[in-house]
């Protein structure tokens, strides 16, 4: 039985990964940060007590800016592959935090590097890069095209993306870079743009909201369904060497496109309830990524399997059930934020 060690498994990548391992018959080991509160609920139905027997997913409390403990758990587990996922993600919110998003997004990185070559384990990594570090540059965008990052954590990406390399170069590690295109969910955090449009426009179909305040309506992207990346991560770890991958649709979508198309689903007219908020813009903007994701399908035989148009009803389909229970819970005189009686 092959073992995984996940950073960031609470994220949406690390529970359509888990998944995925799991049943392919792996062991996971799923890194999460000790807090007050659980955050556990992308993953929660795949946990089960380790006193259970045949459990095959475990979690260890730890922190990407504490390297001695992650050498201390690489050494622990004996992982025979590697997915790095965790990292500060929210590209508008790297601009207020920086420092944080280059210490843990980009510093991180090298602190799971360093405990692989030290400990001298025989494992194979993989590092979850993104299409932000292309930034300004022009489309398509592929493994050959420059890197123009636009944001503090986008060029928190482009120091692990040349880390990896590096230590690749230097020590001979199996480490790999995947270029990951904007890839969504109905698991996608409600901050993020895609889920924050469906999760609105599905309560103002219920009458439980009137307005969705939006940055950027012009921004492009390359859509996909973030359960079909993370196979693209896995065969990349299969390969016999290792390489950097792109990881894309090759179809780009505007902001204003994806709202209305939403809204559209619901016979509902967008321009009545989405306004601007220049808040929500970035100080720089990243104007439209469009991958070539050629050289993975070649190489790995990858392509995606759900349709921009299949994303969008996927996830309105969930935000739809959500809104409903909201709905319901309020029409019996409860809060929806925490379940007690309003009256």
């Amino acid at each position: 039985m092959k073992k995984a060690f996940v950073t960031g498994i609470t994220g949406q990548d690390g529970s359509y990964l888990a998944e995925f391992l799991l049943h392919k018959e792996y062991e996971v080991h799923g890194l999460i940060r000790r807090s007050s509160t659980f955050n556990t609920e992308r993953i929660d139905h795949l946990y089960h007590d380790f006193h259970t027997p045949d459990t095959k997913l475990f979690l260890h409390y730890g922190d990407l800016s504490v390297s001695g403990q992650l050498m201390d758990l690489l050494h622990s587990i004996q992982p025979d592959e590697i997915y790095h996922l965790g990292a500060q993600s929210h590209v508008r919110v790297s601009f207020d935090m920086p420092e944080y998003t280059g210490d843990v997004t980009g510093l991180g990185t090298l602190r799971i590097l360093e405990a692989i070559r030290k400990t001298g384990i025989k494992t194979k990594f993989y590092q979850a890069s993104s299409s932000e570090m292309f930034g300004a540059a022009s489309p398509p965008q592929s493994e050959n095209t420059t890197f123009q990052p636009r944001s503090p954590y986008a060029a928190a990406k482009v120091y692990a993306y040349y880390i990896v390399q590096n230590y690749r170069d230097a020590y001979g590690l199996f480490a790999t870079n995947g270029i990951l295109f904007n890839h969504e969910s109905p698991r996608r955090g409600e901050t993020f743009v895609t889920r924050k449009i469906t999760r609105a426009a599905t309560q103002i179909k219920l009458g439980l909201k009137n307005k969705l305040f939006l940055g950027n309506l012009d921004a492009k992207r390359d859509w996909g369904f973030a359960g079909d990346f993370v196979e693209a991560m896995w065969l990349m770890l299969q390969q016999d060497k290792p390489d950097d991958f792109v990881i894309a649709t090759g179809e780009t979508h505007s902001v204003r496109e994806f709202t209305e198309k939403v809204f559209s689903k619901l016979n509902l007219d967008y321009n009545k309830y989405v306004s601007v908020d220049p808040r929500y813009f970035r100080p720089t903007e990243v104007d439209i990524l469009l991958g070539d994701a050629s050289k993975a399908k070649k190489a790995l035989g990858w392509k995606p399997k759900v349709t921009f148009d299949a994303l969008i009803d996927m996830m309105i389909a969930t935000d739809m059930e959500l809104a409903k229970k909201e709905k319901t819970l309020l029409d019996a005189g409860f809060s929806c934020n925490n379940s007690e009686r309003l009256t």
